[in-house]
């Protein structure tokens, strides 16, 4: 019996996992619908559509998923989005996000001072309004200060809030950063917030401050219909309960957007350069012109303890500027 001869079409090929042809073109997606993200939950996304983050007029809520071409793109509250699929807005309902807008600003932390990797808060936003009681619990400076390098980083503008002004006086806080340049309101519990409205009105307003400073009170009082729960402060540590676990963003009934944050507890500043940590420090700015070349600003022959030495500088100021460049070292900040 004469032996089979084999060629390749007898050679077995295992199939491909589809029969379309790779391609790195994806669709344009020129008639996606455009809208923005107000809240994050779990891989859902609830994005308002019909209308700009600045326009005002009927809007409707879709509820997305984000597109698997987007690779590991993220998408955070305040982020301008393109969507396909169903944005028809009925109950049960899901449109894809296939595109993210280039962002216009993003506040950013790290989970500590020296870990690099960026995690995004808030993008889009154009005020950075910082919330912090005048007493219980009591001001935390060195946490102002890590929120206005942030706020400086991102190039977006700081707004101290003082709240509960019928507890203590805000003299002593106000004439800490007043040189700064630094726009501040103080505010009473339960007392008028036509000051606050004002510096709201028309921006998209991002809401950062401790656990039971009162962010959450403020944020009911500026929109009603926003019902965030609210805490109180524990008696023996001084701090607060986190009510608010993820970030969304609510429509002010005279214009403009706040987005109410989680209560923060520290605010890692890994991503941000030296350069960019000192700006928030103007008041150094003269004298460090005078540090050697490569200055740490934290070891000796530092320009900036002569500065404050001759009276020209707030020693608790250093102190808070070398506290965080040396956290970013990866030492201790009990702040």
């Amino acid at each position: 019996m004469r032996r089979r001869e084999y060629d390749e079409d007898d050679v077995r090929v295992r199939p491909g996992k589809g029969s379309r042809p790779r391609t790195r073109l994806r669709p344009a997606h020129e008639a996606a619908v455009p809208g923005f993200v107000v809240a994050v939950d779990r891989g859902r996304y609830t994005v308002l559509t019909g209308r700009g983050i600045h326009d005002s007029g009927p809007s409707i809520v879709i509820t997305a998923m984000k597109a698997r071409e987007l690779g590991r793109k993220g998408i955070v509250v305040g982020d301008e989005v393109a969507l396909v699929g169903d944005t028809s807005g009925r109950p049960d309902s899901l449109a894809r996000i296939v595109r993210r807008e280039e962002r216009r600003s993003m506040l950013r932390r790290s989970a500590e001072d020296y870990d690099e990797v960026e995690r995004p808060v808030v993008a889009n936003a154009d005020q950075l309004v910082i919330v912090t009681a005048l007493a219980d619990p009591p001001p935390r400076p060195r946490m102002i200060d890590r929120l206005l390098v942030a706020a400086f980083d991102a190039d977006i503008d700081p707004l101290l809030c003082l709240t509960k002004a019928d507890l203590a006086a805000p003299d002593e806080l106000i004439a800490l950063y007043e040189p700064l340049g630094v726009r501040h309101i103080t505010v009473q519990r339960g007392g008028d917030l036509s000051e606050l409205r004002d510096h709201l009105t028309d921006r998209v307003s991002v809401l950062v401050g401790h656990s039971g400073v009162g962010k959450s009170t403020l944020v009911n009082a500026l929109v009603p219909t926003a019902g965030r729960a609210v805490s109180h402060v524990n008696a023996v540590t001084g701090r607060g309960r986190h009510t608010s676990t993820s970030a969304v963003a609510l429509e002010l009934p005279d214009g403009g957007w706040i987005i109410d944050t989680p209560g923060v507890r520290s605010f890692g500043l890994g991503h941000v350069e030296i350069d960019n940590v000192l700006v928030a420090f103007p008041d150094f700015n003269e004298a460090a012109v005078d540090c050697p070349k490569g200055c740490t600003h934290l070891g000796d022959g530092c320009a900036l303890d002569r500065f404050v030495a001759e009276g020209h500088g707030d020693p608790a100021r250093l102190v808070s500027l070398r506290r965080l460049l040396s956290s970013r070292e990866g030492a201790p900040d009990d702040d």
